[in-house]
């Protein structure tokens, strides 16, 4: 119990003392209808706030169109390099020695393995500042789905310094979710030891929270959510050269040439590759950090086949779930002790024009859902249990085992789940909006920062999850990443020559690690607090204690995500 105490305590301080103050602002408010118009002292830029409207049919339509448009140029490998011709840039060396100035005409050239968010904003804003940008994709295409991903006020100020068009497009896709309220509730009716303190109701608020206020204060856009196929299709179609990312492209090994001298990068089909900078944008179980940090060979491996959106199929997704648990014990990844269900609902919830995001906690397990636009519903199951785990296969008798599984599991009549909770109405209202074969499952892992192994070694550096993976609580795996890519290519135009590259990587590492290593605890903490949520709510005061805690923490937590500099 200690242990929950003072990370209720570590995540308030984290907030309070981790921000300077903001500068004094200006805010002018009218009716409910008008739009609020905040004015920063930072920048005077004046930021105009977003009103929630019902999503009409058109726009329903829309969302929904772009995203199966997008699913199709994924699965038909849209935008990747359909067969070498012989005459890509990274086939041999710079002609002259690779050791020279960088200039317009011969320009740095970066190599990104991984083509997912990470791997192609960091390509993006590399080729925005004039570099010669290649994708090496593992997979053999674009997973032709992935669920919303919530691109946050931070990401998107990332993204606007990057690329405009990016940026527009971005937003124009997305839905704001920052419009409505956000916040934690008791899953299933709830008291206290003996009756000392307050009866919660299944489906009672415990703490809600605003997303809209940092962000328009510190001179930014509000949150959107965004298919992640649209995501990739927008960065591929504006952000990079067409024919950028090379599909089946996995690295084996690589090889350093000599300080400025660039490096030597080895695919598994035996291609060879040269660039001046090796950037590893491959995920959790990345080959790039495995050879910088010298990792065991099963420290790596094929984690899924569709790029940034796991398994292709359920076969594949039983073999990750296996796979798994061996990489993170080479890899010195940490199991998070969550399994976790996802889906994307086709359907309007009941309570769309009031909340955006809601967590339902209980014993063991917890339900997230959020806005994902064009009427439809991102949710999450989390449930606590060993790591390798794979459900039945379907049958005659129990053709749909994932959801009859979780069904059980937030069961709202009686007689409840097996802990005998009956659950609040809404987990049960998007579950059964979600055919059998729209749910998929996967392992939670993460990272303990890497502050000591760092994420840069001679001419390589790795960003991204590659970097620091972390639990989704906060929804910053993807922002950060694009702040990762940002940084990176800000620090890589500053080299004048070659020889300079090792110490832009060093000045992007030390800019970078102190923001993700918070953000990272942060995350931790938060997920290990809601899991035990049940067993400090049984006891008296301390309930009341850590609801309050996080309640006065949450305003720092977000102004500390949602800053312009990073």
């Amino acid at each position: 119990m200690m242990k929950q105490l003072f990370a209720a305590m570590a995540i308030l301080t984290s907030g309070a003392y981790a921000f300077a103050p903001l500068s004094k602002t200006t805010t002018s408010t009218t009716s409910t209808n008008t739009p609020i118009r905040i004015k920063t002292q930072m920048d005077m830029a004046t930021v105009e706030a977003p009103v929630r409207k019902p999503e009409s049919k058109e726009r329903v339509k829309e969302v929904r169109d772009r995203f199966e448009a997008a699913a199709i140029d994924a699965a038909n490998a849209k935008g990747c390099a359909s067969a070498d011709d012989g005459e890509e840039w990274w086939r041999t060396q710079v002609e002259g020695g690779a050791s020279r100035k960088v200039t317009k005409e011969r320009p740095l050239r970066v190599i990104v393995t991984g083509g997912g968010v990470a791997g192609l904003v960091t390509a993006a804003a590399c080729h925005a500042k004039g570099m010669k940008v290649a994708i090496f994709e593992q997979a053999s295409q674009y997973a032709p789905y992935g669920g919303p991903i919530q691109i946050q006020s931070n990401a998107l100020r990332a993204l606007e310094r990057i690329n405009k068009d990016v940026y527009n497009e971005i937003r124009s896709a997305g839905t704001v979710t920052a419009d409505r309220v956000s916040g934690l509730k008791i899953g299933y009716k709830k008291g206290v030891f003996l009756g000392l303190g307050r009866q919660y109701e299944r489906g009672d608020w415990l703490v809600r929270f605003d997303t809209l206020q940092p962000a328009l204060q510190a001179g930014l856009p509000a949150t959107v959510v965004v298919d992640r196929p649209v995501i990739q299709q927008i960065l591929l179609k504006h952000g990079v050269p067409d024919g950028t990312v090379r599909i089946k492209s996995r690295v084996e090994k690589y090889e350093e040439l000599g300080p400025g001298e660039g490096l030597k990068i080895t695919l598994t089909d035996g291609t060879i590759a040269y660039a001046d900078v090796l950037v590893g944008a491959d995920g959790i179980w990345s080959s790039v950090r495995r050879q910088m940090h010298g990792l065991d060979m099963g420290a790596d491996g094929f984690a899924a086949s569709g790029a940034a959106g796991g398994a292709l199929n359920e076969a594949e997704a039983r073999r990750m779930a296996k796979d798994s648990v061996l990489m993170a014990t080479n890899a010195n990844r940490r199991y998070s002790g969550f399994t976790c269900y996802a889906a994307l609902a086709e359907h309007k919830a009941s309570n769309i024009e009031e909340v955006s995001y809601q967590i339902l906690l209980g014993k063991d397990k917890y339900f997230v859902s959020t806005d994902g636009g064009g009427e439809r519903q991102q949710w999450f199951a989390l449930i606590r249990e060993p790591a390798g785990g794979v459900d039945p296969e379907p049958t005659e008798d129990n053709p749909s085992p994932k959801l009859t599984r979780l069904l059980n599991e937030f069961n709202n009549i009686a007689p409840g789940d097996k802990n005998g909770d009956i659950w609040d109405d809404f987990a049960h209202e998007l579950l059964k909006a979600s055919p059998e074969e729209s749910i998929k499952r996967r392992d939670l892992y993460d990272g303990q920062p890497l502050v000591t192994k760092g994420w840069n070694k001679g001419q390589v550096a790795i960003c991204g999850d590659s970097a620091h993976p972390m639990m989704p609580n906060l929804g910053q795996g993807g922002c950060q990443a694009t702040e990762d890519g940002y940084r990176l290519a800000e620090e890589l135009s500053n080299v004048e020559h070659t020889t300079e590259i090792e110490g832009a990587l060093q000045t992007y590492f030390l800019k970078r690690i102190p923001r993700t290593t918070a953000i990272q605890i942060m995350a931790q903490l938060g997920s290990d607090l809601l899991v035990d949520f049940d067993k400090m709510m049984t006891i008296p005061l301390v309930g009341p204690f850590f609801l309050t805690m996080t309640q006065l923490s949450m305003p720092f937590i977000l102004r500390f995500l949602y800053t312009p500099e990073f």
